[in-house]
């Protein structure tokens, strides 16, 4: 049963201080909204992504851009200028009020104003600093320029993506998907430091390069070269491997297009798939259906490792794959995709975004979410929640903050008594 939607957050109590970049901003917002008291510090003429498109409306101006809008959900915001004695002064007692620092300043700027992690451990022993940078810290390359682009690239991801047809480059992953690699791993980081303390009683300074998290998220990439010095190849649709596998893609009937991830192979599901051909009257045009009923009646799922070793098998494996591809010919691409989900077999349709906000699925899950802008006296559609809770329940409380918006209510609290 799912919590009441005003229950308690996963991070209720936990203030989290963010220096605002676009590196580090999926972090801030994941924390957010899963209810930290998150305060976004931008610089006095405000963060450069205020200014990112696409825009509300497709009209730039201040508090139009879409990019900001959603990476800063749930956040408050307010303005220091760091290279100013009272304003690093300022923010000194804010990260002393707080849980959390995330950083993503060039290696080697904090220490030079002052507020690196030795020094604001003296005034909050029990801080957790998260910095988040390109390469790390204290790595030899850690002046190098990058972008989201060349982190993809040099650390791997970019190589696993794109088409069977080589002639083509790889292909970008899309969103900032490098940038937001690396706040997985901050935030992943950060839950983890937090439950330490609650044992130890002390704080820590995470180290995380952006061009690390990438690396280590190439799925079977790193580890095929760094085990057997293989190299995989990009394949459209899925996984990229050494030795290339049959396509994944499906067109359906109604012309849309299906993913089938691995086909059945387990007695049960080939024996679903055969009814299935039968109820559709194409068993006679498919005579490899017989391969189906065979394995329908062995005790055990095929091992696929036998594939191309052991003719029973691979026959049997074949006629699966072409029995889905067969299927799919013959019905439209939601009703293949519902019928494999129901028969555990993992499918999905091909959906552009709107259509993926508009589907049954995600509807019921309640992806798609309403945000209240009042300034503008509208609400907006928001991607929801990337993971549920059982008990804890994630949720977006407020838009993104206007420039310097909580200024006074931050800072309220922090301010030295005046002197009688």
């Amino acid at each position: 049963m799912s919590a009441p939607p005003d229950s308690p957050r996963p991070l209720d109590g936990v203030r989290v201080i963010e220096l605002s970049s676009e590196m580090g901003a999926m972090a801030g917002k994941l924390l957010a909204d899963m209810g930290a008291d998150v305060i976004l510090v931008e610089p006095p003429g405000g963060d450069p992504t205020r200014d990112y498109p696409p825009f509300l409306d497709d009209e730039p101006g201040p508090d139009r851009s879409l990019f900001w809008w959603h990476y800063q959900t749930s956040k408050r915001g307010v303005t220091l200028d760091l290279d100013q004695d009272d304003d690093r002064e300022r923010f000194r007692r804010l990260v002393a009020s707080a849980d959390v620092l995330l950083e993503c300043e060039r290696p080697g700027r904090p220490a030079d104003l002052g507020i690196d992690f030795p020094q604001l451990a003296e005034l909050r022993p029990e801080l957790i600093m998260a910095s988040v940078t390109a390469f790390g810290r204290n790595s030899p390359s850690r002046h190098e320029q990058f972008t989201d682009l060349t982190l993809l690239a040099g650390g791997g991801p970019a190589w696993s993506t794109g088409y069977d047809d080589h002639s083509l480059p790889p292909v970008r992953g899309g969103g900032n998907q490098g940038y937001n690699t690396a706040c997985h791993y901050a935030v992943m980081s950060i839950l983890t430091a937090l439950l330490h303390r609650e044992v130890s009683g002390r704080g820590q300074h995470i180290d995380v390069s952006a061009y690390a998290a990438n690396n280590v998220t190439t799925e079977m990439a790193s580890y095929t070269w760094l085990v057997q010095q293989g190299t995989v190849q990009r394949q459209t649709g899925r996984h990229a491997m050494e030795q290339p596998s049959l396509p994944s893609q499906l067109a359906c009937a109604d012309g849309r297009w299906v993913t089938t991830g691995f086909p059945p192979r387990h007695p049960r599901e080939l024996r679903w798939l055969y009814d299935w051909i039968v109820e559709l009257g194409a068993e006679v045009e498919f005579p490899e259906a017989i391969f189906l009923k065979q394995g329908a009646e062995r005790s055990e799922p095929l091992d696929i490792q036998l594939i191309g070793e052991d003719d029973e098998v691979t026959a049997i494996f074949s006629a699966s794959r072409e029995g889905l591809v067969l299927v799919a010919s013959k019905v439209s691409a939601y009703e293949f995709f519902e019928r494999t989900q129901k028969a555990g077999i993992s499918t999905g349709v091909i959906y552009s975004p709107e259509e993926a906000l508009q589907d049954d699925q995600f509807q019921a899950r309640g992806f798609p979410v309403e945000v209240h802008h009042p300034e503008l006296d509208r609400s907006f559609t928001y991607p929801g929640a990337p993971y549920k809770f059982g008990r804890t329940p994630w949720r977006i409380t407020r838009r993104a903050p206007r420039l310097g918006e909580h200024q006074h209510e931050v800072f309220a609290d922090l301010e030295p008594a005046p002197a009688d």
